[in-house]
């Protein structure tokens, strides 16, 4: 269900959502129409975008980063997400400032784009009163991207077909992550691409994620670090080779499981603790200056301010 507001007023209208780690993702051979079917099973966790928005006659989008991502590219005025959102649900006719507030690395296979997406249509639907049913919202979410329709659920979920039919699961865990993003960043259609090279005779069923989803019912974060698995993680590795070290260094330093986040080149490792977490995240401070914690699952798509 998505998370929504009731009676809230008119004027600047804060929405947060999350970013994603897929505990699975198996990926099969490229469907006629070009998009590979997934099994993949996501979980939010707690690095978040906000996109404010509030009336006026024009649409405008400002997006600030986090001091962390100075530097990092963007989209140039009407190529964002958000534009597009605003499209698909005002027709192009109608105006709103919008300002995102990015925290959730860039181009990092964190779902940072599809996060802003979801943050847009629940804040967008409230700003503009459409009272758009969760059903609707979701199938215009799959229309912007695989990822945007588990970014306004949140938790942990199932994601079937290209990933953009998602079913929860019920996961009674607490999980702790270091999050080490990379400045150099990774297109996702390239790393799909690279994955074909490699795997030219990859089957057309994609890896089950029911190893994971057993570990999931047991709410314990050994069970859940053995099962990690990520078909997308070679052909990120054979594009940064040296993500392939930064695993083995996080494992090394204490960490349960390293692994390659969604198409990369963001690498997640799974702790026991919070505090193993933070002693994971000191000793990798050594090889890589930024590192990021980080709990899931955590929720989608919400509200979290009206002014």
């Amino acid at each position: 269900m998505i998370r929504r507001l009731e009676d809230s007023e008119a004027g600047v209208l804060t929405v947060r959502a999350s970013a994603k780690v897929n505990l699975h993702l198996g990926v099969g051979a490229p469907r006629e129409d070009g998009f590979h079917p997934l099994d993949t099973v996501y979980q939010a966790v707690s690095l978040y975008d906000d996109v404010s928005v509030a009336e006026s006659s024009e649409w405008a989008v400002e997006t600030v980063l986090s001091p962390y991502l100075a530097g990092t590219a963007l989209p140039g005025p009407g190529e964002n997400i958000v534009d597009r959102v605003g499209e698909l649900l005002g027709g192009g006719e109608r105006g709103a400032s919008v300002r995102i507030g990015k925290s959730i690395p860039v181009a990092g296979g964190m779902a940072g784009g599809s996060a802003d997406a979801a943050a847009a249509l629940v804040a967008l639907d409230r700003l503009w009163d459409l009272g758009t049913p969760d059903e609707e919202l979701l199938a215009l979410a799959a229309r912007l991207g695989s990822d945007v329709p588990f970014a306004l659920i949140g938790g942990t979920a199932r994601g079937l077909g290209r990933g953009e039919q998602v079913v929860p699961v019920a996961d009674h865990g607490d999980y702790a992550w270091v999050v080490v993003p990379d400045p150099r960043g990774l297109s996702t259609p390239a790393v799909y691409r690279r994955y074909d090279e490699l795997f030219p005779d990859a089957p057309a069923e994609p890896a089950s994620a029911s190893r994971v989803l057993e570990a999931l019912s047991y709410g314990d974060p050994g069970r859940l670090a053995l099962a990690l698995h990520n078909d997308l993680e070679p052909a990120a590795i054979d594009l940064l080779p040296d993500l392939e070290a930064l695993l083995e260094r996080g494992e090394a330093e204490g960490a349960l499981r390293g692994i390659v986040s969604g198409s990369g080149p963001t690498c997640v490792f799974l702790c026991e603790s919070t505090e193993a977490a933070q002693a994971v995240a000191d000793g990798l401070g050594a090889v890589r200056p930024l590192t990021l914690l980080a709990v899931g699952p955590v929720a989608g798509a919400h509200v979290v301010e009206v002014l």
